[in-house]
């Protein structure tokens, strides 16, 4: 049996690594960042967010990416090694989905606002109309937990210069394929882009089903309110309810919009999870505080940026004169918040005499204190 020492020395050893993995947080750089492209063509680029630029993506497992495809533009068949939620930030397209054990593809008409949940395994290509006048741009924050490289999304190509057949020998191609091996051999050379490519002029792409759209995709933007504060702001939830596959895919999901100079309470997620933010439109001030108090980040965060605040610190914002729209992904699929202001908050639940000492103030300060914030939630419209 293990002596008391040896006890007492796992206690020290694992508080150490537990005050390091503090420090490490708190030192972080938390700054809202933009992405970077990985790859293009004529057809669009794909652009991703670094762990090396955003420390806090390994940190919390997390991978984004955005797809920009012009008019004509294919984002080839490909997998990925994550699960991940798919945000339609602008434009209209069609997706082609083929879920795991599924025997026939789903075509999708997507449009802006619509999100799409994508688990393990799933198979897509994107494509943007040949005649469109707007650029398709699609967001896709997910968990790299069980992926190659944490806080990185790794994309399988299935066809194009970096497609899976190119690795494997013509014999093997020519054998899975029921194909002689003059056949293989042409058929795995003959597209020569890679990820993203443009289409010939012409050529006809399948139709969206309407059907296909039912259980698969949630328009934020036309979705029921679970949050609608007149002059502050209007919230909608992705969860298992109305999206079943977030199940599936473990992330949960909302687009917030606020009003010009309107603030969002401090808060903080209390199941754990990790929130992770892309600002979609406008832009203001964010504040985020840590461990002891400590405010680990005041910035400006504007359209295209992207930030993460780690688990348990408390983030608050107030946009600016046009308002500010966000679209978050919390790493669990039904996510709990704690609000710190407004008639939710936890202040309102506490007894007067424990907040009088708490605050080391008097009765009629605490009146005070608790009178304000009786109408309002999580959003307060500029005075």
């Amino acid at each position: 049996p293990s002596s008391p020492r040896t006890y007492h020395n796992l206690i020290v050893s694992s508080t150490m690594v537990q005050r390091s993995s503090n420090a490490e947080v708190m030192s972080m750089d938390l700054s809202p960042k933009k992405p970077a492209k990985a790859y293009g063509s004529d057809g669009g680029a794909y652009y991703d967010w670094s762990p090396a630029d955003l420390p806090m993506l390994g940190a919390a497992s997390i991978g984004a990416a955005k797809l920009h495809l012009s008019a004509g533009g294919l984002a080839l068949p490909s997998y990925s090694d994550s699960a991940k939620v798919a945000y339609v930030l602008q434009g209209a397209g069609a997706c082609g989905l083929v879920l795991p054990e599924a025997a026939k593809e789903k075509v999708i008409h997507v449009k802006e606002g619509d999100a799409l949940a994508l688990p393990f395994g799933a198979v897509t290509w994107w494509h943007n109309a040949e005649g469109s006048s707007t650029e398709l741009v699609v967001l896709f924050l997910g968990d790299t937990s069980k992926g190659h490289t944490p806080g990185r999304f790794t994309n399988f190509q299935l066809t194009g210069a970096s497609g899976i057949f190119t690795g494997f020998s013509t014999e093997f191609v020519a054998r899975a394929w029921d194909l002689d091996q003059d056949a293989a051999a042409k058929i795995v050379s003959t597209q020569p882009g890679s990820g993203v490519v443009k289409i010939a002029a012409g050529h006809k792409m399948p139709e969206p089903r309407a059907e296909d759209r039912e259980g698969v995709v949630l328009n934020c933007l036309e979705a029921p309110l679970d949050v609608d504060i007149p002059g502050g702001g209007c919230v909608v939830v992705l969860n298992t309810a109305n999206l079943p596959l977030v199940k599936e895919v473990g992330l949960g999901a909302d687009l917030v919009r606020i009003g010009g100079r309107s603030m969002c309470s401090p808060g903080f997620s209390c199941d754990s999870a990790y929130q992770v933010t892309y600002i979609v439109r406008g832009g203001g001030r964010v504040q985020v505080v840590g461990i002891d108090g400590t405010r680990v980040l005041e910035t400006r965060a504007e359209a295209g940026c992207l930030f993460i605040v780690p688990r348990f610190f408390v983030v608050s914002k107030i946009a600016d004169e046009t308002g500010m729209e966000w679209f978050s992904i919390i790493t669990t699929p039904n996510p709990i918040f704690s609000h710190l202001a407004g008639k939710t908050s936890v202040w309102k639940a506490i007894s007067p005499a424990v907040l009088e000492t708490a605050f080391n103030t008097t009765p009629e300060m605490e009146k005070l204190f608790r009178s304000k914030r009786l109408d309002s939630e999580i959003f307060f419209a500029p005075n």
